[in-house]
């Protein structure tokens, strides 16, 4: 038994050390450079009036309207308790939503774009 376990502990060093070397030199050879945002993303928009009164009226980028609306649902607590990725409409977001009473996540960017132009 003594034998089994002396050559078990050989052989684990071996592989650590062969995986170890190779991630050395690939983080070496490239740096990471930094992300670079899209332009369309943060060309300024002006927004409806139905979006206005969720956001503002002054012009912003789509990512900022995107946090602005988030800010307000999460604020008037729209955000369905069962499925958080459905908001329920109040007055101001059902002109945005086109009437709708509930929309996903998903859908509700498809909808707050139309708003901005």
């Amino acid at each position: 038994m003594a034998t089994k376990k002396a050559k078990a502990k050989k052989a684990a060093p071996k592989k650590a050390a062969k995986k170890a070397a190779p991630k050395k030199a690939k983080a070496a050879a490239k740096p990471k450079a930094k992300r670079k945002p899209n332009a369309a993303f943060m060309k300024a928009m002006t927004p409806s009036s139905a979006l206005a009164a969720v956001v503002g009226s002054k012009p912003l980028p789509r990512t900022e309207v995107t946090k602005k609306v988030w800010d307000y649902i999460k604020k008037n607590k729209l955000q369905d308790a069962k499925n958080k990725r459905n908001i329920n409409a109040d007055a101001a977001l059902g002109a945005v939503f086109g009437g709708k009473k509930t929309v996903s996540m998903f859908e509700m960017t498809k909808l707050v774009n139309k708003h901005l132009s």
